[in-house]
């Protein structure tokens, strides 16, 4: 699905994009690819069950998996980062905050296998960033946010693209079709940090968030993040 030139939503099976055996709600995180002059950037690769369906996708907007030179994950759960191992066989650059780097390597329970009655496969990712961290690749800059709660490894990336502010928020939003937050099962799920994390995010306007699962906000997300802030002040105090 194109959402801007150069910018796809090429994985996720709450919309129907991709479609693994259910083991939960959210089988496949959503998968996002970005068309630049110098390759494709990926945002998550879903469970990895579904990669060659996101492959697939791809190949049909034009877009060569063998362009992919760089993987950004929004936190560590199966659903997101499970095709990590496999993306790294190809010799595919991936970045990731601290955080998610540690639970990926040992692919413990940080990556919540258990819901999905599978066996995350670890993998070491390439480069560490840091939460406010702003890095270039392919002539793209790149700006981290930490939003620790859904996961400790919860990161948002925002870059300007068509002349757009783009967030790629992962599961720090809950999708318009289940709830303001991300899953609550997760090992290390914090509600107080989670809270914290809403209300930083809230100050933040972007013209486009890419959540982890379902639909797109294309019309002033800054809205849905203070809905989700107003929400766990309401029902986590």
């Amino acid at each position: 699905m194109q959402i801007l030139n150069g910018l796809y939503q090429v994985g996720g099976d709450l919309n129907g994009i991709t479609y693994d055996q259910p083991g939960a709600m959210w089988n496949d995180g959503n998968t996002y690819t970005l068309k630049t002059n110098d390759g494709l950037i990926l945002f998550d690769c879903g469970c990895g069950d579904t990669l060659e369906q996101i492959f697939g996708n791809m190949r049909y907007w034009g877009l060569d998996p063998k362009d992919i030179k760089f993987c950004l994950f929004t936190h560590p759960h199966l659903d997101h980062a499970g095709a990590g191992h496999l993306i790294k066989e190809m010799d595919i650059y991936t970045i990731a905050i601290n955080e998610t780097a540690d639970a990926v390597a040992t692919g413990d329970d940080r990556c919540c296998g258990y819901l999905y009655h599978k066996t995350f496969s670890p993998f070491e990712v390439d480069r560490r960033i840091v939460d406010k961290e702003k890095f270039t690749i392919l002539n793209l800059e790149i700006e981290a946010m930490h939003l620790p709660g859904h996961s400790m490894g919860c990161t948002a990336y925002l870059f300007q693209w068509e002349g757009k502010k783009i967030v790629v928020s992962g599961d720090v939003i809950g999708t318009l079709l289940s709830g303001f937050f991300g899953w609550d099962g997760s090992i290390d799920f914090d509600k107080s940090k989670y809270t914290e994390s809403l209300l930083r995010f809230s100050k933040i306007d972007t013209d486009i968030m890419l959540p982890g699962h379902g639909m797109i906000y294309f019309h002033k997300p800054r809205i849905r993040v203070e809905e989700a802030l107003n929400a766990a002040l309401q029902e986590w105090r």
